[in-house]
């Protein structure tokens, strides 16, 4: 028996049907942190974009990184969380996308690596949690694994 992948639309769906299980903020979160996944299934950056990004210099790349990270509520995001959340206000989904992309700065923002590994992400991630204590317990546990991927 041969197996096929999900479609591309069924993917989304899927990340989509798991995120409108929670709260809205954590919804959020959890959309924020699979942004490359669906960037990826709906094809994006495309070619022209892979293009462009590749004459960009190492500031430029910043500016545009800060950009995306900063306007995050009016992209794709905006979509996605609303389909979670088809009830939410707009200025609420706004509001959530704003506050869990600084949440996830502010988790990169406290890593230090000064000993243990995951005792660093445990302790940046719950520095992180005092600045923005809204979440549910296992949007922190998601944080954590979150952080330490990418410091790994």
């Amino acid at each position: 028996m041969k197996r096929t992948e999900p479609s591309a639309e069924e993917q989304i769906a899927a990340i989509v049907a798991s995120a409108a299980k929670q709260p809205l903020l954590d919804a959020a979160f959890e959309i924020w942190c699979r942004r490359y996944r669906l960037d990826s299934i709906e094809g994006r950056p495309t070619d022209e974009e892979v293009r462009i990004y590749r004459t960009l210099t190492p500031q430029q790349m910043d500016e545009k990184y800060r950009y995306g990270r900063d306007h995050a509520h009016e992209g794709p995001m905006f979509g996605y969380l609303k389909r979670a959340h088809p009830r939410a206000d707009d200025d609420a989904i706004r509001q959530a996308i704003i506050t869990a992309v600084k949440f996830e700065d502010a988790t990169f923002t406290h890593f230090n690596w000064n000993g243990d590994f995951w005792d660093c992400v445990v302790r940046a991630v719950a520095q992180a949690a005092a600045q923005y204590p809204d979440f549910l317990e296992t949007t922190y546990r998601d944080a954590r694994n979150n952080l330490a991927y990418y410091m790994k």
